[in-house]
């Protein structure tokens, strides 16, 4: 790392903290003038692309899951954080594959199950875009499969 002050090569670290998982903060010292400086390293990750329904394909943006679920949550006692939670996690689980490629429907439905276990409002909204419900029978079909389930959790 070179020194901005000198351009010494020589540095040495004086303190090291993980800002979030893939990035790390580094408080360095030069060797030669002795000024201090801070330095972000960052874990380089490949782009997963994202396979479209219609067979397009196009780099994984975590920003379009947070901007649908924004809208699906709308007028919801959703926080903004539980929000940033949910994205988080879904954007870890698809680093965790280890794949070059997914399919849009796979994360729709990461997105769906994590949403469900929020807010079922904002799970109707969003179940509304994506599977683009066509008729009032597949959205009362959907409404009536979150009902069953919610039955069947009450009587365990």
């Amino acid at each position: 790392m070179l020194c901005p002050y000198c351009e010494c090569k020589e540095s040495k670290v004086l303190d090291s903290r993980h800002i979030d998982s893939a990035s790390i903060r580094r408080r360095r010292e030069c060797e030669k003038c002795k000024k201090r400086f801070t330095t972000y390293e960052k874990i380089e990750m490949i782009p997963v692309m994202v396979i479209k329904k219609d067979g397009r394909r196009e780099a994984f943006d975590r920003d379009k899951i947070k901007f649908g679920l924004i809208r699906s949550c709308e007028k919801r006692p959703v926080p903004i954080s539980k929000i940033d939670e949910l994205v988080d996690s879904i954007d870890a689980e698809i680093n965790k594959m280890y794949v070059d490629e997914i399919e849009s429907t796979k994360i729709g439905e990461m997105v769906m199950d994590r949403l469900k276990e929020v807010d079922e409002v904002a799970y109707v909204r969003f179940a509304s875009v994506y599977r683009q419900f066509k008729d009032l029978n597949t959205f009362i079909n959907e409404l009536e499969s979150i009902l069953n389930e919610k039955g069947e959790e009450q009587e365990e």
